[in-house]
């Protein structure tokens, strides 16, 4: 089992003490793996998915987890398939009503999603009571619990987070039964403390959903996640294809948007957008090549990338390329892209498996 998911599960335990965990996988664990990640979170109390395929490779590997989909169902062959599948669902349109109502099968654990703010799925608030006791009223749940979802947890002391977190405050005082607010932003926002039960006011488990976290990536855009306290999982590793000298003024790459300033060593490596390193990378990116930061050179090709190596470069072929990982955090690369490490993880595509850091 990867030592470094294992770790960053610890670290979010002692985020939230006496919390439940509801670890996400979605995503192919943000790019992990999901087989990988499952085994890892063996300790976790639930995993969340976000396909009913997700859960089917599962159940199919042994995984016994309770699994949450997370978008629910839209259909009643959805739900008979969620519920072969002993999965968990969350409820978060009336449309999906009325296939619960009907369903004479096992009966299910539902989340109600509440939107407290975040404008994407869920009931308002003021339109949840009637729906709880519908829900509880039907011979196919056997369980209701709440969640809301934060939608700007990732920005310190934004007011909205508050405001969110008030606003599910009202709904769970006297609620009988589990709910979940926390996501990864929020369990590393030391202005607001979700571990604690009681200021909820009700008499069920807290559930935290750490997501990004996990695998040892910031959920904030200014901070790395080994300053959190986490582990990148991820080495996004390479192999250096060739290394070649270059005049000044040569230019690299489509479009000829690089040129080279003096006599250089432009090297090449074994990476492009293809294996889900960014096209949207500029010029002057980190990489890492034998321990050492170059800078990208040139636009990214399907299957290629430039580097400057700097003038005498000794690097050879085969040599070791970090695209991202423990020593290049995977948060500063995708600030040089202006997108979020989320965006850069789950787009890598395993023509080759990344190698899960121990």
């Amino acid at each position: 089992m990867p030592d470094a998911l294992r770790d960053n599960l610890l670290q979010v335990r002692k985020r939230a003490p006496g919390c439940r965990v509801m670890a996400a996988i979605k995503g192919n664990a943000y790019g992990h793996g999901l087989l990988t990640a499952a085994r890892s979170f063996a300790d976790a109390d639930s995993l969340a998915i976000a396909r009913l395929s997700e859960a089917a490779t599962l159940r199919s590997a042994g995984m016994t987890h309770a699994l949450v989909l997370l978008p629910g169902i839209s259909s009643a062959d959805e739900l008979r398939q969620a519920a072969l599948l002993q999965c968990e669902i969350v409820v978060h349109s009336a449309a999906q009503l009325p296939l619960l109502a009907d369903f004479a099968g096992t009966p299910f654990v539902v989340w109600l999603k509440v939107d407290t703010g975040m404008q994407r799925l869920g009931f308002r608030v003021e339109d949840c009571a009637p729906v709880i006791a519908e829900l509880r009223a039907m011979k196919g749940v056997r369980e209701v619990r709440l969640m809301t979802h934060l939608a700007r947890a990732d920005e310190p002391s934004e007011n909205m987070t508050l405001a969110q977190v008030d606003c599910f405050r009202s709904l769970t005082g006297g609620f009988e039964g589990a709910i979940s607010i926390a996501n990864s932003a929020a369990l590393f926002d030391a202005d607001i403390n979700f571990a604690e039960s009681a200021p909820w006011g009700h008499s069920g488990d807290n559930w935290v959903r750490p997501g990004i976290a996990l695998y040892g990536i910031s959920p904030f855009q200014d901070r790395c996640g080994s300053e959190l306290g986490l582990r990148p999982a991820m080495e996004f590793e390479t192999r250096l294809l060739d290394n070649k000298r270059v005049h000044a003024g040569s230019t690299v790459g489509y479009g000829g948007h690089w040129r080279a300033e003096t006599d250089t060593c432009i090297g090449i490596i074994a990476a492009g957008y293809g294996d889900g390193y960014s096209r949207f990378l500029p010029s002057g990116t980190p990489v890492l090549v034998n321990g050492r930061r170059v800078p990208l050179a040139g636009t990214v090709s399907m299957d290629l990338a430039a580097v400057d190596l700097g003038p005498g470069a000794t690097d050879r072929v085969g040599d070791p390329v970090l695209l991202w990982g423990a020593e290049l955090p995977v948060e500063e690369v995708a600030r040089h892209a202006g997108t979020i490490a989320y965006q850069l993880v789950t787009g890598v595509m395993h023509r080759e498996e990344p190698a899960i850091g121990n």
